[in-house]
């Protein structure tokens, strides 16, 4: 199979899809792999590292995307990448289509096959794909977070841990996944207040358990919600519903009672964002005030620790793309029903329930397309 891997164009994103260790396990599994110049060059990657394992370096993305069985990306097709993509080639990528009709539409009348790297399963029901730009999102979300809190970013002033005689920051994470999780460890570490609020008591036990009383769980009702929101310094929005819109679960008059220079990272903002007064950024532009409280909402917080993000990207996705272009996509998805979990868009058709449900499209199961 010719795989494929463009640069990405998506505001300042710097991972690419495969690194040069992955290029050389793909070769050596019969395939071959073409790569655009420059592709890894903002993560310490030059073309001659690529040629050194094997790589035959590619002057335009239209020349990839046109030669290439696969094609390997980080952050999901822009729509000039979009119009590129053809009947039957596999796409796999970040998709997040749940909350973007005109991306969904495009892959739709491309006919390719779209597999989202963010809707893969494993056998202990978590996201094996998605964990590892989760984990990179949680510790920055603190990171980025306790620089917003400075006076110089618009913030109130306050130090994250506090000093001796002086209150630490109050920091308050929605959602006791994978990003929570990690917030939570940052902000500890750091000297933070920290709650946790989630809906599954259960999983509110396994934190405190984990965490041995170094922070707070609470159930997560609308009444809990709006009380601790409104006395936080920093807010992370770490809800995810598996390849489905994010819920609101702060609303536009909770941030008006919030503190003045409180922060709001949202995290969730791939899936549309947990915050009603979430709207996506870039880091080139990555923040803006709403009623005197700080949102931040980039959609590829991980691509600003771009190599460290790329690395562990591609341990987690190697696996399944060795056995896409081995097999061949209906025996891989046939042989794998949590790689399965990943086809969102194939042949024309919407395959992931969540996403025809939110964006009111029909709905055609995957096995449908793998006779």
């Amino acid at each position: 199979m010719i795989i494929g891997v463009p640069k990405e164009i998506k505001n300042n994103e710097y991972r690419v899809g495969l690194v040069p260790s992955s290029v050389r396990e793909l070769i050596s599994h019969g395939n071959k792999v073409i790569v655009q110049t420059q592709a890894g060059q903002g993560i310490g990657y030059s073309d001659n590292d690529y040629r050194a394992v094997g790589a035959e370096i590619i002057t335009t993305a239209e020349e990839v995307f046109t030669k290439a069985d696969m094609i390997i990306k980080v952050k999901e097709p822009q729509l000039s990448e979009c119009k590129m993509l053809r009947k039957e080639q596999i796409l796999f990528t970040f998709l997040h289509l749940a909350p973007d009709p005109e991306q969904t539409k495009a892959l739709i009348e491309s006919e390719c096959v779209a597999i989202a790297y963010e809707t893969v399963t494993d056998v202990r029901g978590g996201l094996p794909l998605l964990a590892p730009m989760s984990e990179v999102a949680g510790r920055m979300s603190v990171q980025v977070g306790a620089w917003l809190l400075e006076k110089s970013q618009g913030g109130m002033g306050v130090l994250l841990g506090g000093v001796p005689g002086v209150l630490p920051a109050k920091v308050i994470v929605l959602g006791g996944g994978v990003v929570g999780v990690n917030a939570a460890r940052m902000a500890i570490g750091m000297g933070a207040e920290v709650t946790i609020i989630d809906r599954n008591p259960r999983r509110l036990q396994e934190l405190d358990s984990q965490f041995e009383g170094r922070l707070k769980t609470v159930v997560g009702t609308l009444d809990i919600v709006e009380k601790l929101v409104c006395d936080a310094d920093l807010v992370v929005g770490a809800v995810l519903v598996v390849g489905a819109a994010a819920p609101k679960l702060i609303t536009a008059d909770m941030v008006k009672k919030m503190r003045k220079g409180a922060v709001m990272v949202d995290v969730a903002i791939d899936q549309g964002g947990c915050f009603e007064t979430s709207k996506p950024t870039s880091h080139s532009d990555p923040y803006y005030i709403v009623d005197d409280v700080i949102h931040y909402c980039v959609t590829n917080m991980p691509g600003a620790v771009a190599r460290t993000s790329a690395l562990a990207l591609n341990n987690a996705t190697l696996p399944f793309a060795v056995a896409l272009s081995t097999k061949g996509y209906k025996q891989a998805l046939r042989d794998d029903a949590h790689l399965k979990a990943g086809l969102n868009v194939c042949l024309g058709h919407v395959t992931y329930n969540a996403v025809s449900t939110a964006l009111g499209l029909s709905y055609t199961p995957a096995d449908t397309f793998l006779v």
